[in-house]
């Protein structure tokens, strides 16, 4: 069975999506249902091991901050945007990186990213510094420090052993 469905949570997310988007027709259901099991089974190069999380609470903390952050981003945002122009200083900021984990680091991006009025622009291809533009930037140093603080930190307690972690500046 494993070497049918080598991943059956993916399988069973494409077969309901499938049948969610195209209508619940017997159809719709067999050919969901090949897609399920094809397209897995075509594309090993997708199927990502394991993620071991060496912090789950910080995880939890770490998601309950970026809903949060998202949320008073938006109504930032908005403000700004219909406020007057002379309101809206943007800029970029460059975030020195402590975490190392090519998955953190990704995370990390992507959060930045999906927190309104910021956006993760370029790593530097020593994956070492993140260079972040923001929307409204009037403090620098206070936004890499709070980046750092409320997303860089926790990532490192979910993402790298708690060894690799003492010490480091969050």
């Amino acid at each position: 069975m494993r070497a049918l469905l080598p991943t059956p949570l993916t399988s069973l997310g494409i077969l309901v999506a499938w049948v969610l988007l195209n209508g619940g027709s017997i159809g719709h259901w067999l050919l969901g249902a090949l897609l399920a099991v094809a397209l897995p089974l075509a594309m090993p190069r997708l199927r990502t091991p394991t993620v071991p999380l060496h912090a789950p609470g910080a995880a939890l903390r770490l998601l309950a901050v970026f809903l949060y952050d998202i949320v008073i981003a938006n109504i930032d945002v908005a403000r700004r945007v219909l406020g007057p122009e002379s309101r809206i200083h943007p800029g970029y900021i460059r975030v020195p990186l402590a975490v190392r984990d090519p998955r953190a680091v990704s995370t990390l991006a992507a959060i930045i990213t999906m927190t309104p009025g910021t956006l993760s622009a370029a790593l530097e291809s020593d994956g070492r510094v993140l260079l972040v533009h923001c929307f409204h930037l009037t403090d620098p140093e206070a936004s890499v420090a709070s980046i750092k603080l409320r997303y860089e930190a926790p990532l490192r307690r979910i993402f790298e052993p708690a060894d690799a972690g003492a010490g480091a500046a969050p």
